[in-house]
């Protein structure tokens, strides 16, 4: 089968797509997948740099061990001993543990769900990572209707899912982000956007009870001056040192928590069927709809990866690793799944980053 490969550490030229040895069938509690899409996330950029350093120390020195990859969306093809609540031909999306990005991939059926029956493969593909990460952060906020959320890095993966969520809780959503972004974080559900560039959050007047930081780059101190008396802020990846990533600043927000009526809370997401099922609901409910700025063809996958480290990626970046047979008008569920935003075509190779 064809996957995309890593042959070291560094840019865009050290991912390859491949033919490779097709997988093992699957085992007890298995599913195998026919991939027909992908997502990126921020975490496959760190993987292909292989920074944060740390990062090497758990995935390989030279390389990573394992394939990159973590969202799909496909159908089974096989399944597992054990495995009852899924069976050949269903339509699923996953998170898995890596090898996402390819041909077929074998994940545990704990992490497999049924795929939103609206949204074509691309936008279906987009969702696991970035959206669970998104729910488990409002969860460990405690977003509740009324409350005044604050969501920094409110144009990515994560920040689009997160607005839309909470809007969907009955928050009041500001999102953060680049003058360019403004109108896709309001399309989002956003009531409020600061420019990044020219508005800090924390020298304005206004208190928030929730604040989702997803991009680091201020202090904590700051952003615990702009908590209500009881406010929670939670603190996801951000950028961090070269070695060591955000760790000293989560682990900086744990250790001053206990001395604050403030809760201060440092999110580390974990990979979750059941919150696969909720996001599914939410998808389609109409409440989380996916935006894919880009779909990228399964042998220019590596510009996909390019793409969302450029930093002028609104939502979501996805690969199609097969024709999309999922949907009878794949175009207009795309476009509808967006909230009016149509998925742009992959750009000619000349225009990647």
């Amino acid at each position: 089968m064809k996957a995309l490969t890593q042959i070291g550490y560094g840019g865009p030229e050290v991912l390859v797509v491949a033919e490779v040895p097709d997988p093992a069938p699957p085992g007890p509690g298995q599913v195998a997948i026919e991939v027909h899409a992908a997502g990126v996330h921020a975490g496959d950029v760190w993987i292909m740099r292989g920074e944060p350093l740390m990062l090497r120390a758990v995935f390989g020195r030279k390389r990573p061990k394992q394939p990159v990859g973590r969202d799909v969306v496909g159908v089974v093809s096989a399944v597992g001993e054990g495995v009852t609540t899924l069976a050949a031909g269903d339509r699923v999306f996953a998170e898995s543990d890596q090898g996402g990005f390819a041909e077929t991939a074998v994940v545990d059926a704990t992490y497999v769900r049924r795929a939103p029956a609206n949204l074509d493969d691309a936008h279906a593909a987009v969702i696991p990572v970035s959206g669970t990460t998104a729910l488990q952060g409002l969860r460990l906020g405690g977003v509740a209707s009324g409350d005044r959320v604050l969501v920094i890095g409110a144009s990515g993966g994560v920040g689009t899912f997160a607005v839309q969520l909470a809007v969907a809780l009955g928050a009041e959503v500001t999102g953060v982000a680049s003058a360019a972004k403004a109108d896709h974080v309001r399309a989002a559900g956003a009531t409020h956007v600061l420019d990044r560039h020219t508005e800090d959050p924390t020298t304005g007047s206004a208190r928030y009870d929730v604040i989702m930081d997803l991009a680091g780059a201020h202090p904590i101190r700051a952003l615990k001056r702009i908590l209500t008396p009881r406010g929670t802020l939670v603190l996801s990846s951000g950028t961090g040192s070269r070695v060591l990533g955000p760790i000293p600043r989560l682990a900086a927000a744990t250790l001053m928590s206990p001395f604050t009526r403030r809760r201060l809370k440092p999110l580390v997401a974990r990979r979750s069927g059941d919150d696969l099922d909720e996001l599914r609901r939410h998808a389609e409910a109409g409440r989380l709809r996916p935006v894919v700025d880009e779909v990228v063809p399964f042998d220019r996958a590596a510009e996909a990866i390019a793409r969302l480290q450029s930093g002028g990626v609104r939502g979501k970046v996805a690969i199609r690793v097969r024709d999309d047979r999922s949907a009878p008008d794949a175009a207009g569920a795309s476009a509808d799944a967006a909230g009016g935003t149509a998925r742009r075509p992959a750009q000619p190779s000349s225009t990647a980053p």
